[in-house]
């Protein structure tokens, strides 16, 4: 493989990364307003979605519903626009291995924002 070739593997990673990030941040922006919609405004959510944690950590409908969503916008506009700090910046040996790593650390916070809206519905209903 040249360094050509190396090159125009990382555009489509890239550019196939980037697409997939931002329709997940989409789905979960969606979800979140869709949850915000239906859910009960309260200062501690928490404490309806798990009542035995009862006051140990108060979490506003705000925070709990839209923290997740934010960090995945953060994240696809740092790949977005951080394209050549990514091309230089290389950890792994292999840049596959490099992308599916990123792309279970963003499924994982994707799961977790689908699934405080999930829970927040849960509790409306």
């Amino acid at each position: 493989m040249t360094f050509d070739d190396a090159r125009d593997d990382f555009s489509r990673l890239h550019r196939q990364f980037t697409l997939h990030l931002g329709v997940g941040v989409g789905l979960a922006w969606l979800t979140a307003l869709y949850a915000a919609v239906h859910a009960p405004w309260v200062r501690n959510i928490r404490a309806l979605i798990e009542p035995a944690a009862g006051t140990a950590r108060v979490e506003s409908t705000l925070s709990y519903l839209f923290v997740m969503p934010a960090v995945l916008t953060l994240a696809w506009l740092s790949v977005y626009f951080g394209r050549e700090m990514m091309r230089r910046f290389q950890t792994l040996p292999n840049q596959t291995h490099e992308f599916a790593a990123a792309a279970l650390v963003a499924f994982g916070v994707f799961y977790l924002s689908i699934d405080r809206a999930m829970a927040a519905l849960h509790a409306a209903f």
